[in-house]
């Protein structure tokens, strides 16, 4: 027999932020889930901030394909007509790429190269925007924030924050107490909806600083910034994200309890963690809508180097 819980809901009691001569300080005020009252202070130094991207940008189709076209051109424009004939024409969905000439062998190195460097163009596009690609469990090609690299950057800079906690925790707790903690502070930040992966472009993401600055993020953005924290706390300790529809969580490579919701990945077994909230979550644990798509395999993995 199943007993659903019914989980309390988070509450941020106060939230400030100011600059000070070496950075920008933050203070929080809230309850978790055995009502105990929490506060905490910590500061990010103003050259971690001005090392990280502080917003997403939306990714737009168009934008993206009038610089690999632009890529093309001058790729094109490179190449000896005597070689071939070279006409770059954007299309609504696509680039057409016309090679026309009277020797074969010639024709096809030009299609190849003109294939490399708009292949090229476009890895150079997504990467400097912080996409990357992805395929949704119902086999859709999609760009999406790249979380893993988000993560990986931010690791460094919000080392003072990961610390702040690990100060408030007592010396003889085990890594649980810290995983308590930061769950219910995470889950008191106020919760903006994710709109569909597939369909929001990364427009309602926001990088671990911004989530900070703003005090407010979707499941995808606390997730990157649980992450970035945890590695900084355990940095050796196998993570993963698990990406459900509309919802992310988290996953990670201790010994489980008894109790503990766990999924096997390649070998290992994860002990999954939620950060978003409002619903005060403990570690350990998942919502009924979580456990209905991970029983059904409604999910899809991502590894955290």
């Amino acid at each position: 027999m199943v007993f659903h819980v019914q989980h309390a809901l988070s509450e941020q009691l106060e939230f400030k932020r100011k600059k000070t001569d070496t950075g920008m300080q933050f203070y929080y005020e809230w309850i978790d889930g055995a009502k105990q009252r929490h506060n905490l202070k910590f500061e990010i130094p103003f050259e971690s901030i001005e090392d990280l991207p502080l917003r997403q940008t939306n990714y737009k189709p168009k934008i993206a394909q009038r610089h690999v076209t632009v890529a093309l051109t001058k790729a094109a424009k490179a190449i000896d007509p005597k070689d071939a004939k070279v006409t770059i024409k954007p299309l609504r969905e696509a680039i057409n790429i016309k090679v026309s000439g009277t020797d074969e062998e010639k024709i096809e190195d030009v299609q190849a190269h003109l294939r490399d460097v708009q292949q090229n163009a476009y890895d150079s596009y997504l990467h400097e925007h912080y996409f990357t690609r992805f395929t949704t469990l119902f086999n859709q090609s999609a760009i999406k924030p790249d979380h893993l690299r988000y993560i990986s950057e931010s690791v460094k800079p919000l080392v003072s924050v990961s610390q702040a906690f690990y100060e408030k925790v007592a010396s003889e707790s085990d890594s649980r107490a810290y995983f308590s903690l930061i769950l219910s502070w995470l889950q008191s930040i106020p919760y903006d909806t994710l709109e569909d992966r597939v369909v929001s472009n990364g427009s309602g993401y926001a990088p671990p600083i911004s989530v900070l600055m703003q005090n407010l993020g979707d499941c995808d953005s606390k997730a990157v910034l649980a992450s970035s924290m945890v590695r900084a706390f355990l940095p050796t300790t196998k993570m993963i994200v698990l990406y459900l529809p509309n919802h992310a969580l988290l996953g990670i490579a201790l010994t489980p309890m008894a109790d503990d919701r766990t999924i096997e990945h390649d070998g290992d077994v994860y002990v999954l963690y939620d950060p978003t909230g409002p619903a005060l979550i403990p570690f350990g644990q998942v919502s009924e809508d979580t456990e209905r798509y991970i029983v059904t395999g409604r999910y899809q993995v991502e590894v955290v180097e």
